[in-house]
This record gives C-alpha cells, structure tokens and sequence, in this order.
C-alpha cells in the first residue's frame, strides 16, 4: 500500500475590499518556494484535524487567534492534501506580529492572476475568486 500523502490546511482571509492576505515566504534555500508569495497555513500534525491545524498555524505564525472559518475546498496535489479555510477579516497588517516569513501584503484579484504563489494557491484562489463564497 502506498505511503498516505502527508496533509495541509491553508486559510484565505479576505477582507470588506475583496483583498486576499498573503505572506512572503522566508528567503532561505532550505525552504519550499523561498522568497514567494503564499496562504497563510502549514502541516497538519499526527492526531491534529485541519480545523486544529489552521487555529494552531495562525496563532503561531500571525499570533491570531481564529473562530468562525469555514471550509473551502480539499484539494489533492502531488506532494499533500490541502485543506483550505476562508475567513472574511479586515487586519490591519501593521498590528500582526509576524513570527514566520518576511512581510504580509493585501492583494486584489488581478495581482494575484499576476504573481506566482507558491505552493500551487493560484488554482485555489482562481477557483475561490469563480465560485465566490464570500
């Protein structure tokens, strides 16, 4: 039997403006997709649920603590499974103590069309911008 493929969990934040938050990936060589732009989330432990993962991943990485997400998609890519939330917030970035990775930014659809993310997001966030839950 093949190896289980190990498990993420991604948020999207968008706030009143329709604006997704991303954060900057680290610049360091020993990391996956260094120095791009991504979601917001990690590896769900052994024992952890998703919905454990992503509460666990924003308190440790945006010092947030988060209620009230829904689930958008599970998506199978060829090195995980990704569990992606959604949360309508507005932020404000310049109060967001940012404990992984170099910066957060507000981008608008049409930036994210014209950026390269890391991680496969693109795909998550064209669907998410198609059906438009929010």
């Amino acid at each position: 039997m093949p190896p289980t493929k190990r498990q993420g969990c991604s948020i999207i934040f968008i706030n009143d403006y329709n604006k997704i938050l991303l954060f900057l990936r680290d610049d360091k060589p020993s990391i996956p997709f260094p120095n791009m732009w991504d979601l917001p989330g990690g590896h769900v432990e052994e024992n952890e649920t998703a919905e454990g993962c992503i509460v666990r991943e924003m308190k440790e990485e945006l010092d947030l603590d988060i209620k009230g997400f829904c689930l958008f998609s599970v998506n199978e890519f060829p090195d995980r499974i990704e569990h992606t939330f959604w949360q309508r917030m507005n932020l404000e970035l310049d109060k967001i103590t940012l404990h992984e990775g170099q910066d957060l930014k507000w981008f608008t659809e049409d930036e994210i069309k014209n950026t390269e993310l890391a991680m496969g997001f693109n795909q998550i966030l064209r669907d998410f911008f198609t059906k438009a839950p929010f």
